[in-house]
């Protein structure tokens, strides 16, 4: 139906110039709209959800540039109205309307594109809602850019710089959406348990609120199949990645900080010299920071229906991400390439974004991760797996620190005999929103070319691996996020 020029019923006045292509009239969006007659329906629809308190005062200008172009009923204040509500009220009203045969509720219903400006755990709070409707035709996801690492907008090409925000700047991205192409990602699912406290708050995140990136990480209730009697059973998603240890403690940080003052956090650059600042406070470059071999269990699934298996971790790993998508603090790629000459790296593929596996990776402390920044450069290779379980015992901690697509927290860990779990499973795709150059490569690609190998690249990999490499990279690495300085950041001037 789509391009046709029949007539429609539809909303009142029509937006002038190119920008009739995005715009959807109000009774699609408000049921008690009153419906009139439009000529043609738009060719890209789009809902557009902005989280007013990102990108420090980007996100409300760019709302009141983006209901300025459109519908302002199709631009939404995350702060004001949350996306499942809205995306509920939307296609409830939309299957409505198609029952009853309107020819312009079928087509924004076929082409209707999501966009999400926030930082990684605003994004993923959308990606989360989408998921969680289990719509019929769900619509595909393009990121804009308003946060500090911007892991998810820059894996699919639309950059990790905050955008600008006037009317030219949202008509330029307004017509990159509309000619995106649609890429599929793993949803990664995580159950964390842990039992009912005696005594004092259950709740795993203090003083924080709730991760939105745990959109509905919540606690189950006592007729879900997950729960268990004397167990607190936490449930959530994922898209980007996970990780703990020294990475989540320094982010932990970042984020309290922002919390207790937020005039402070105003622009990129500020937020990306404090999380530098703050690295170095937390001693992310230091040597004696307690492993993760000595609080976790790690066992790993490799494949769907396979067996269960211990895997240990080295005493030196400080840090563990689980990686989905191929960036990760701001743009690096823990994974890397794997070469299949090496024999540690036979069993290992390319990091693909759908193809059930999800990375896991090691760091020793941040001049390990510096070594990210070399050519081939790669953290520790510790898994490819479809299921991963970390089980925490009573030991050489009472808790630790976690993080879920950029937003982290500070987890209890047992104090007598109990075990904290945290398990994460394949659980579906959802469809983003691609922009070139898009780093996010699907298994099912046919344009990807077949990886070469020479024995010059294989002993330069090699030797990366090797101990004294870590200490030449304490001399000729310079600095991004969680591990380098950003380029304007002047470490004289840290304190």
């Amino acid at each position: 139906m789509e391009g046709e020029a029949e007539i429609v019923v539809g909303s009142c006045a029509k937006p002038c110039g190119p920008l009739e292509e995005y715009h959807i009239p109000d009774y699609i969006l408000k049921p008690d709209a009153q419906q009139v007659i439009v000529d043609h329906a738009p060719r890209c629809p789009v809902v557009v959800f902005i989280n007013s308190r990102s990108g420090g005062q980007l996100g409300s200008s760019l709302i009141k540039t983006y209901r300025e172009l459109l519908n302002e009923a199709q631009v939404f204040d995350l702060s004001e109205e949350a996306p499942d509500k809205v995306l509920h009220r939307l296609y409830v009203n939309l299957e409505r309307l198609k029952m009853e045969g309107d020819i312009l509720a079928v087509q924004i219903w076929r082409t209707l594109r999501l966009i999400v400006a926030g930082g990684d755990g605003t994004a993923s709070w959308l990606l989360g809602v989408v998921s969680d409707l289990k719509l019929a035709h769900p619509p595909p996801v393009a990121t804009v850019p308003l946060g500090t690492g911007n892991n998810l907008p820059f894996s699919f090409g639309w950059g990790k710089k905050n955008p600008s925000t006037d009317q030219e700047a949202v008509k330029s991205f307004l017509g990159l959406v509309k000619h995106a192409k649609k890429i599929k990602i793993d949803s990664w699912h995580i159950i964390l348990r842990m039992r009912i406290p005696k005594e004092g708050p259950c709740d795993p995140i203090a003083p924080l609120e709730l991760p939105h990136s745990l959109h509905a990480f919540h606690r189950v209730s006592s007729g879900d199949s997950l729960n268990m009697e004397g167990y607190h059973t936490f449930r959530g998603g994922f898209w980007n990645y996970f990780s703990m240890g020294m990475d989540a403690e320094v982010s932990y940080a970042f984020h309290s900080e922002r919390k207790r003052n937020p005039e402070k956090f105003k622009n990129q650059l500020t937020n990306q010299g404090t999380y530098a600042k703050l690295g170095l406070k937390q001693g992310w470059f230091c040597a004696s920071l307690r492993n993760l071999a000595q609080l976790a269990k790690v066992k790993i699934m490799k494949r769907p229906g396979s067996q269960w298996e211990e895997i240990q971790i080295h005493h030196s790993i400080r840090s563990i991400v689980c990686l989905n998508l191929p960036s990760f603090s701001g743009g690096l790629n823990p994974w890397g390439m794997p070469r299949t000459r090496r024999a540690a790296d036979r069993e290992y593929t390319a990091p693909f974004v759908d193809d059930g596996l999800i990375e896991v990776v090691g760091f020793r402390d941040a001049w390990h991760g510096l070594v990210l920044l070399a050519p081939n450069g790669h953290g520790t290779r510790i898994a490819q797996a479809h299921r991963i379980c970390f089980e925490f015992h009573k030991g050489a901690a009472d808790h630790t620190f976690m993080r879920v697509d950029g937003e982290p927290w500070k987890q209890p860990l047992p104090t007598d005999d109990d075990t904290v779990v945290v398990e994460i499973s394949h659980l579906g795709q959802v469809a983003m929103l691609a922009n070139e150059p898009c780093r996010s490569k699907s298994i099912n690609d046919p344009s990807l070319p077949s990886p070469s190998h020479d024995s010059h690249d294989d002993a330069k990999e090699d030797a990366e691996e090797d101990e004294d490499e870590w200490e030449d990279g304490r001399r000729k690495f310079g600095a991004a996020d969680t591990f380098k300085l950003p380029d304007e950041i002047d470490i004289a001037h840290l304190s």
